[in-house]
């Protein structure tokens, strides 16, 4: 890891505690009950698991949310809003860091065909700069449930990856290594790595030194390196170490 790196990640977890301390300060969310906490352990075969049981406990609405965008040093975050139908293929659906591009492709048309519901949340590298990317992540879902709404769908209980809930009035719980433990969660990372993936090929278009369409804004070793020959993009953001020293 290098010291760059290594300097933006002590970086973020200073900032996710304080963020953490923000959010139990300023947002109240619906805890699930006692009896519902104890499904949040499904066996490792069945994926669907959790959304299946819930709709047991009377929760016929179930999402999956996840974030993608909170490393790179440009571009938006994106998190998605995924509902999956009962009757499709679960399995199908793993941690997006785990597919392929080709395969990604392949299950975000799938899951447009199945239908599954899905909404999208986008937070632009400015507001990322305004407000902080964890703060923006969790924003970024907030727009994704948003967008559910905006079609006419009201949802019963959300699964969210992470630690940190979503600040908004929905039964909800926080799943550390979500995409594992739910299709939902699963096929919402597909989503939202398939949409950002799309932008930032777009920005690439524009912006070709910095290879976007390769790295996606990450900070590999030649995205670092055009920064530091070529300057920064209005793309870039500003308050990120390895893009602020250039500012």
């Amino acid at each position: 890891m290098t010291d760059v790196v290594k300097l933006h990640v002590s970086a973020s977890a200073a900032l996710c505690a304080k963020a953490k301390k923000q959010i139990k300060k300023k947002y109240s969310y619906k805890q699930p009950p006692e009896s519902i906490q104890a499904l949040f352990d499904p066996p490792k075969e069945d994926n669907f698991f959790l959304e299946r049981s819930l709709q047991q406990q009377g929760y016929s609405v179930v999402v999956g949310l996840d974030e993608v965008g909170r490393g790179p040093l440009a571009g938006p975050v994106v998190a998605a809003a995924v509902i999956l139908p009962e009757n499709c293929q679960h399995s199908l659906f793993i941690d997006s860091k785990k597919l392929t591009a080709k395969k990604r492709e392949t299950l975000f048309e799938y899951l447009h065909e199945i239908p599954a519901q899905i909404g999208i949340g986008i937070v632009s590298h400015k507001i990322i700069d305004k407000i902080n990317i964890l703060q923006a992540s969790l924003l970024a879902m907030k727009r994704g449930v948003s967008e559910l709404k905006k079609q006419s769908i009201e949802c019963d209980f959300l699964l969210v990856d992470g630690k940190f809930p979503v600040p908004i009035k929905k039964t909800q719980q926080p799943l550390i290594k979500g995409e594992t433990r739910s299709a939902s969660i699963a096929a919402a990372s597909i989503i939202a790595k398939v949409t950002r993936d799309r932008i930032m090929a777009k920005l690439h278009k524009t912006y070709p030194l910095y290879n976007f369409i390769k790295n996606q804004g990450y900070p590999t070793k030649e995205h670092r390196e055009a920064i530091s020959v070529h300057g920064i993009t209005p793309h870039h953001r500003i308050t990120f170490r390895g893009v602020k020293e250039f500012v």
